[in-house]
């Protein structure tokens, strides 16, 4: 038998299984803004996602109900569309990020850790960079030019 256009992972699993699986990352992936889980697992969940946060974006209310429907809890729904989106409004896609982690120690299957990726640096860099060309202030009082400076605010990226 061929696999011609059969698109998606099985996970050796049936449907209605392979959908409460996808559901069920998907919802943790909100809650905890990053999980851990097997490397194909987390290539399924990343184009569902950015999907959802696509919808979560537009946030009006028929986008609201398609995304509480793709996602098992109303609180997850909820925070994706009040807290996370907000965050990721700059971006028009690639929300997330895979990264390959380890193998697991039992059946030696390659882990990867999926996490959102938000614009909190670029912003921090882009305000240092305008406290920078306002760093020379000139002021002219009877024809003397002095000049003074402006502390610049530390920017720590943090490493996850």
């Amino acid at each position: 038998m061929h696999r011609h256009g059969y698109k998606g992972r099985k996970f050796h699993r049936e449907t209605d299984q392979r959908k409460a699986l996808i559901k069920g990352l998907a919802d943790s992936l909100v809650k905890y803004e990053a999980i851990e889980t097997t490397l194909p697992k987390a290539k399924e969940i990343v184009p569902y996602m950015e999907k959802l946060i696509t919808k979560a974006k537009k946030a009006d209310l028929h986008n609201r109900r398609q995304v509480i429907s793709s996602l098992q809890t109303i609180e997850s729904a909820n925070k994706l569309f009040d807290e996370l989106t907000p965050k990721l409004k700059s971006r028009n896609s690639g929300h997330l990020r895979i990264s390959k982690t380890t193998t697991r120690k039992g059946d030696n299957a390659m882990q990867a850790r999926v996490s959102f990726i938000f614009d909190e640096i670029k912003e921090a860099v882009k305000e240092v960079k305008e406290v920078k060309e306002a760093k020379v202030v000139i002021k002219t009082e009877k024809s003397t030019v002095k000049k003074t400076t402006v502390k610049k605010p530390v920017v720590k990226k943090e490493v996850k």
